[in-house]
């Protein structure tokens, strides 16, 4: 148990690192593209506390820490009027793709580093291999199709239809357990752990 809370003290801040970072990337972009809400409401920020989610950002990644089980988590949802977007239709979309494309972005630079710079410290190899880890998790776990993760709001607007389907989901903790279920037997084993190895060049470390 010991050596799981100093996992958590190690580990958590990249967690919430890695999450407040995608989060900003929501309202940065959004502010790019003609709507500050975000930023009015101080959601463009590295600071974590405008951005947790007891269940999301609390619960979940401190019990996957602390029992072994994947670090999954979110944010709350980033406000930002779509009315203000300068591109109507795919703003909204640009908007939630910005959080995961941030997550994947510092898996790929930290990545790359693991992979081309000569580390000797095993220590050091280990906590950028988290990071990376984390940062892959984050990005496939919120692109995937249910709100409020990040990938509704794609499938939304590639198919109209399933906007009516999309707020009868919104909330509904039964498919996030679902989603949970799909990255612990299919997203990780066959898309995040491939990817690691991929990026860093070294054998998956979880």
């Amino acid at each position: 148990m010991q050596s799981r809370i100093m996992d958590l003290l190690l580990f958590y801040p990249l967690f919430l690192f890695s999450l407040s970072f995608h989060e900003a990337a929501h309202g940065y972009v959004a502010e790019k593209l003609g709507d500050n809400t975000a930023r009015l409401m101080g959601r463009v920020t590295l600071n974590p506390l405008p951005h947790m989610d007891i269940i999301g950002t609390v619960f979940l990644p401190i019990m996957g820490i602390l029992t072994g089980a994947p670090v999954i988590g979110w944010g709350k949802p980033v406000p930002f009027n779509p009315h203000n977007l300068r591109n109507k239709k795919w703003g909204p979309s640009l908007v939630a793709l910005a959080g995961p494309a941030s997550n994947f972005l510092i898996a790929l630079i930290v990545g790359l580093a693991l992979r081309f710079l000569t580390l000797t410290d095993s220590y050091l190899i280990i906590f950028l291999g988290y990071f990376v880890w984390i940062n892959l998790l984050l990005g496939i776990f919120n692109l995937m199709p249910i709100p409020p993760l990040d990938g509704s709001h794609l499938f939304a607007v590639i198919f109209p239809a399933l906007e009516d389907m999309k707020r009868s989901l919104q909330g509904n903790m039964i498919f996030i357990i679902g989603v949970i279920f799909f990255m612990i037997y299919i997203g990780i084993p066959y898309i995040v752990r491939p990817l690691f190895v991929l990026i860093t060049g070294i054998p998956s470390l979880f």
